[in-house]
């Protein structure tokens, strides 16, 4: 069962929808002109129900089945990255400073073209939900959806994402059951010393030093506080401090990354976090305030969705072409709010060589859109058949 036909049959539409949503990247909640094309060639498809306004400008459209059942919820992102785009297309982006440069303009053409075929085919039973979000880069736009009560509101019983893989083989998926990609928190650490002439650091408490013992006894926790096959990451990703070379500052600012599976294991970094940072301070004698912001869950699919899925997957590009046990990564993704609420799966698709997520030269790759939309399809005519076809 390859690519759904009549999809293949509008493939050139759908690398327009693309290319178009490519020229206007918008941020975070505020995307505007982004919703409206959405919501625009939703009315054009005609689906059922389309409700716009959820998380500001995500929306959720409702397209019926051929007879009662569940609801199957599928979700794509569509807010951009705040990076100067440098690919030099002919449908770079006219919005400076901002460029699709994770391919969620992708993904939101993956789940229209998607839409588009079950509006006209309506082969399933039930309704399913397609959930079109704002905010995956930041403000955790999953988030705010579910916490407006979009699951209940619409009785979604399962979800669904997919997101494109720069580097892997075009077409192929990949994805695993259980965790698949790992909380993130944020640290901020404000250092409050007493500055003076770089030539007399002894009538100085000098917060240049306290940074840099701060930053390097928090990578003693990963090397001492916690078990070496436990999954943890600890970056320290800033360090500002000073303006010339002969005076020493007042202050320091040290800001970095935290990536766990466990919860346990979050709190412990947490707790040291916090008598690191006390204890270096002291020791240098300065003031230190850590801001520790909890952020995005671990992404954690349901293992009995994620053979589903990886079952489709199959049917569409072919069994070999399906990493169904691919491992977890250190990256995150809003879904996992999503994925808390109700059982589901989040798998990659390869899209071939070029430049990677977030980097200025990077471009979705057109040719697998028809691959994600006949994904998305056969996974909704396969989790709620017609009684009809399941008598054939």
């Amino acid at each position: 069962m390859p690519v759904v036909n009549r999809i293949a049959d509008f493939s050139a539409d759908m690398t327009a929808w693309r290319r178009h949503l490519h020229t206007i990247p918008e941020l975070a909640f505020d995307c505007p002109r982004t919703s409206a094309f959405i919501a625009e060639r939703l009315r054009d498809f005609g689906v059922d129900e389309i409700h716009e306004g959820i998380a500001q400008t995500g929306i959720v459209a409702l397209i019926n089945g051929r007879e009662d059942g569940p609801t199957i919820g599928l979700r794509a992102d569509f807010d951009g990255l705040p990076i100067p785009e440098e690919t030099g297309l002919d449908y770079a982006s006219t919005h400076p400073g901002k460029m699709h440069a994770c391919g969620h303009d992708g993904h939101t053409t993956m789940l229209l073209g998607a839409a588009r075929y079950l509006a006209e085919t309506r082969n399933f039973a039930g309704r399913v939900a397609l959930i079109f979000q704002p905010a995956e880069e930041a403000g955790g736009g999953a988030g705010v959806m579910v916490e407006e009560g979009i699951m209940d509101r619409f009785d979604i019983g399962q979800v669904y994402a997919l997101h494109n893989a720069p580097g892997f083989d075009v077409g192929a998926f990949y994805t695993t059951p259980g965790p698949l990609m790992a909380a993130v928190d944020t640290f901020h650490v404000h250092v409050q010393g007493v500055g003076g002439h770089g030539a007399m650091p002894h009538e100085t408490r000098d917060p240049v030093m306290a940074a840099c013992g701060i930053a390097m006894a928090i990578q003693t926790i990963v090397s001492r506080n916690h078990y070496a096959l436990d999954d943890l990451v600890v970056s320290v990703t800033q360090i500002h401090t000073g303006t010339v070379d002969n005076v020493i500052p007042d202050t320091a600012y040290l800001n970095g990354t935290v990536r766990t599976f466990d919860p346990q294991v979050q709190a412990m970094v947490r707790r040291r976090m916090r008598e690191i940072v006390a204890g270096q301070a002291a020791s240098y004698g300065v003031e230190a305030v850590l801001d520790y912001e909890t952020g995005y869950p671990a992404t954690i699919n349901d293992p009995d969705k994620t053979g589903f899925a990886a079952m489709i997957a199959g049917e569409v590009v072919g069994e070999n072409r399906v990493v169904a046990d691919a491992g977890r990564e250190m990256g995150a993704e809003d879904f996992s709010y999503m994925l808390q609420e109700r059982p589901g799966a989040y798998l990659f698709l390869g899209q071939g060589e070029g430049a990677g997520l977030h980097h200025p030269k990077y471009d979705f790759n057109d040719e697998v859109a028809p691959v994600g939309a006949s994904f998305f399809a056969r996974l909704v005519e396969r989790a709620q058949p017609v009684r009809a076809t399941m008598e054939v």
